[in-house]
């Protein structure tokens, strides 16, 4: 089946960095695009960002563009979410996810906290 495991969260300052990590298996990884999304308390789950299959192709929410990055090694089935100069507003709890199967697989989500 497929399973998706979220890692690499934790407490930062702002300005800092982290680099999630995502662990896919149970689907053929390198033929499916993937997308990161993030929930802060309160707050609607959103997209934050989007790489194809193959990584020709990224596309970002405009609250995260320029600062974070997303990437993929196909060769090990792990995705991955560089995030450089971290806001408090980043907080959040951060979820990878695949659509596939006819249906929306999501990961554990890891949680990401940013002190100013």
């Amino acid at each position: 089946q497929v399973q998706l495991v979220e890692s690499g969260g934790g407490l930062v300052y702002s300005g800092g960095s982290l680099r999630l990590s995502c662990a896919a298996s149970g689907f053929p990884f390198s033929t499916y695009a993937m997308t990161w999304h993030r929930q802060a308390p309160g707050k609607e789950r959103e997209l934050i960002a989007r790489i194809t299959g193959n990584s020709d192709f990224t596309q970002y929410a405009d609250a995260v563009k320029g600062r974070f990055t997303a990437s993929r090694d196909n060769a090990n089935n792990t995705l991955y979410l560089q995030m450089n100069d971290l806001k408090p507003e980043d907080t959040a709890v951060y979820y990878c996810k695949v659509s596939a199967y006819l249906r929306d697989h999501w990961g554990q989500g890891t949680q990401v906290i940013v002190s100013s």
